[in-house]
């Protein structure tokens, strides 16, 4: 496969939008689409070029084309996987790019490789901060679907910030294994910051003790930064709901680590407080959702 020479983001929310508005701002015009037609109108105005239909999307882009889709994992972007098939040629590209099952990935790689369509899933982290500071892509497909596609992730990314992690399914399989990990460290700061509030010392400005662990302490990270962020507008967590989503990424983490005989406990408790979650509302929870606005944009309010 040659390098693309165009791009189009397919699905403009959070991470979509933030996606072509960095591509805008490193000198690249991709194509936008969008279900809902107004986030396409106002990318255009900031410098994107827009497509009301998927025929449009694929008529406006330069081949060999690359198509990247950013629709919610499941029945949306296997419709427009499935959209998109008949509108490009051998040569062009298809990036999945939501948080979706690996297994999925290995099955539409094979679809698409049967039309000479190259085929990369895409794993992305960096959240609404992506913009600004690049993104984390963990990509899984042939080598050459790949190399197609590196002169965009070199544009999204940190320096550094990607990989070609493997075969179709690498990818969204590494990114599966990521937000496990997420899973768990937002549980255990969740559950230590609680801790100290039903101690003692429950006086303690938690927002304190987080910048304080961020100045030369083993626990430091960026997460834990967020979590400063947090307390500060919000001490007590009243704003946040304590009520935790499951993504699908950490049950199908501790799935895979059943079927591998692989001992996921810290992973797995982190995945049963998530469900323990949407029964009961308390502060360590709480602190897992304000985490999730902070890296993620993801609504965090009350209801």
């Amino acid at each position: 496969m040659s390098p693309a020479r165009s791009i189009a983001i397919a699905g403009l929310g959070k991470m979509g939008s933030n996606m072509a508005l960095r591509l805008v701002s490193k000198g690249v015009r991709p194509v936008v689409w969008n279900r809902s037609p107004g986030k396409t109108a106002a990318l255009a105005a900031g410098g994107a070029v827009a497509a009301a239909t998927l025929t449009e999307l694929a008529e406006k882009l330069g081949s060999p084309r690359a198509v990247w889709m950013m629709l919610p994992a499941g029945e949306a972007t296997e419709n427009l996987f499935l959209g998109l098939l008949p509108l490009l040629q051998k040569g062009d590209l298809i990036i999945d790019g939501a948080n979706g099952n690996w297994r999925d990935a290995v099955r539409r790689a094979e679809a698409a490789e049967k039309l000479g369509i190259g085929f990369l899933d895409a794993g992305v982290s960096g959240g609404i901060w992506g913009l600004a500071n690049g993104y984390c892509i963990m990509a899984g497909g042939k080598k050459e679907a790949f190399e197609s596609a590196e002169p965009f992730l070199k544009v999204l990314c940190q320096d550094g910030g990607y990989l070609h992690c493997g075969a179709a399914g690498a990818g969204h399989y590494t990114k599966m294994v990521h937000n496990a990990i997420e899973y768990a460290m937002m549980e255990a700061y969740g559950e230590g910051f609680e801790l100290l509030k039903a101690s003692p010392f429950g006086g303690l400005d938690p927002a304190a003790v987080a910048a304080l662990w961020n100045r030369g302490s083993v626990v430091r990270s960026w997460l834990l930064e967020l979590a400063q962020n947090a307390l500060n507008k919000d001490p007590g967590l009243q704003s946040v709901s304590g009520v935790v989503p499951d993504s699908g990424e950490g049950r199908w983490a501790v799935e895979e680590a059943a079927r591998l005989g692989v001992s996921l406990p810290a992973i797995s408790a982190a995945l049963f407080s998530r469900f323990r979650s949407q029964n009961k509302d308390n502060f360590s929870d709480r602190l897992s959702s304000a985490l999730r606005r902070e890296f993620g944009g993801h609504e965090a309010k009350k209801t």
